[in-house]
Order: structure tokens, then sequence, then C-alpha cells
């Protein structure tokens, strides 16, 4: 496959600003978005505990990529 000669992102980074932004979820979107959260898990290789040991050693990079999101292309 051609790809791009891009750096692939780092996976489990992803992972882990996926989680923090279903965490700030409520409800029935939270059980929803689970199914997705577990589906990305499967396809990345990862488990729950390594997202959730990542994101409690990583916060801070974890939070600048979910306020950086936006700023894509700017």
């Amino acid at each position: 496959m051609g790809g791009t000669g891009k750096p692939r992102k780092n996976p489990i980074l992803g992972a882990a600003v996926l989680k923090a932004l279903l965490q700030r979820r409520k409800g029935d979107d939270q059980t929803k978005a689970q199914g997705l959260y577990e589906g990305v898990l499967r396809d990345l290789d990862l488990t729950d505990e390594q997202v959730d040991k990542y994101l409690s050693e990583h916060a801070a990079e974890v939070e600048e990529a979910i306020r950086s999101h936006g700023r894509r292309g700017s």
C-alpha cells in the first residue's frame, strides 16, 4: 500500500483520547459509545487496562491532544 510517508499516530494515545472523551458523555450516549471503544481496542490489539495505564501516566498529553484536535489545519 503506497502510504504518504507520514508517520502513523500513536495508537494508544488515540485510544486514550477516545476513552477520555467517552468518559465525559452521559447516560445512554456513553453506553452506546462503549461498543465503539471496545471495537477500537480490538482493532488496535490493546486492552482497557493498557489504556487506563497510559491515561494515568500521560494525562497531560491526552488532554493536549483533545484540546488541539479542533485546531488541525489551522
